[in-house]
């Protein structure tokens, strides 16, 4: 039986890449990203060589916010499902340049989903995030009510999860929406605490703290997230479902201390005021994934950072290149 092609934006990224080595086992996969500079653009192509391994992934350079380029790709390849993982992501950086978060979150989610109706692909998985809680009683459940965003992101994420809703309602496209909570493992994005504090303590530079430390975080480690990326390419009809740690929240103090636990290493702690935008603690139920998807994490924090940092000083050349 011929293999399904799947399309998967934003697969330079920390989850695309992750999403695209492990689709690469069952199906074929068309990869695009736009190699945007969010951040050093180095790790992004790292990320892509380890891919070129796979026979049956196949990369393009393309941004989902042009519509006539995106449009050519699926002319021309037969396209049997989508998982949208692009997206300008950064919660801090969207309240300085909104702009760039609208045209990438919401616009080209937009031409995606005018796409799949066009070439009549019937399966849309599509990344979202904690940070549209803000202000909910916790664990968060799916079905809160998630109508105040703090931040230009999680304003253009929720954009992004209407228009979906939209195009399942009048053109009967399945689509999963999964929520995503604080993704973290080895080569993570750089400009998140765990890679971004494992890299200063190791070279002895302090770390910037937002607040005093105690906000916490239900971490989720990367493999944990790609599984349950590829689960929701299950038909559903329309659902959203959250993907976290789902045990217990971790401050950012307790994370600091287990990575200066596995590098040997003690840090330099610099608290400064709390951000407006970020959130004081995140925490999933993930029941509805576990009944829908058959999916929980595996992974424990302390097990992720331990292959964080073993990771890290594997790499440790090539990721103290990295402009962080």
């Amino acid at each position: 039986m011929e293999k399904k092609t799947i399309l998967l934006t934003g697969c330079a990224g920390f989850v695309g890449s992750k999403v695209a080595e492990l689709l690469t086992a069952q199906y074929n996969v068309i990869g695009i990203d736009n190699l945007n500079d969010y951040y050093d653009v180095n790790l992004k192509k790292f990320r892509l060589k380890k891919l070129g391994q796979f026979s049956t992934f196949k990369f393009i350079e393309a941004d989902i916010e042009n519509l006539s380029s995106i449009g050519e790709i699926f002319s021309k390849n037969n396209i049997d499902a989508i998982i949208n993982l692009a997206a300008r992501a950064g919660v801090r950086y969207s309240i300085e340049n909104p702009f760039i978060y609208e045209s990438s979150n919401s616009l080209g989610n937009l031409n995606l989903l005018e796409l799949a109706k066009k070439y009549q692909v019937n399966k849309y998985v599509l990344a979202s995030t904690s940070s549209l809680y803000a202000g909910q009683q916790l664990p968060y459940i799916e079905s809160m009510s998630v109508n105040q965003p703090i931040s230009p992101y999680a304003a253009t994420k929720k954009s992004a999860e209407v228009m979906a809703y939209t195009y399942h309602k009048l053109f009967g496209i399945d689509v999963s929406i999964l929520r995503y909570f604080t993704v973290y493992g080895p080569g993570g994005r750089p400009d998140m605490s765990p890679f971004k504090f494992l890299n200063l303590i190791d070279r002895g530079l302090p770390l910037p703290i937002y607040g005093d430390g105690t906000q916490s975080r239900d971490f989720t480690y990367i493999d944990d997230i790609a599984r349950g990326t590829i689960c929701a390419l299950k038909n559903v009809g329309y659902e959203i479902i959250n993907l976290g740690g789902g045990k217990k929240p971790y401050s950012l103090n307790q994370m600091i201390d287990l990575i200066e636990n596995f590098t040997s290493k003690s840090s330099i702690r610099n608290y400064t005021d709390f951000n407006d935008a970020d959130m004081k603690t995140t925490w999933a139920d993930i029941s509805k994934a576990k009944e829908i998807l058959g999916w929980e994490p595996l992974i424990s924090l302390e097990d992720g950072l331990k292959k964080m940092v073993d990771d890290y000083h594997e790499n440790k050349e090539f990721y103290q290149t990295l402009n962080i």
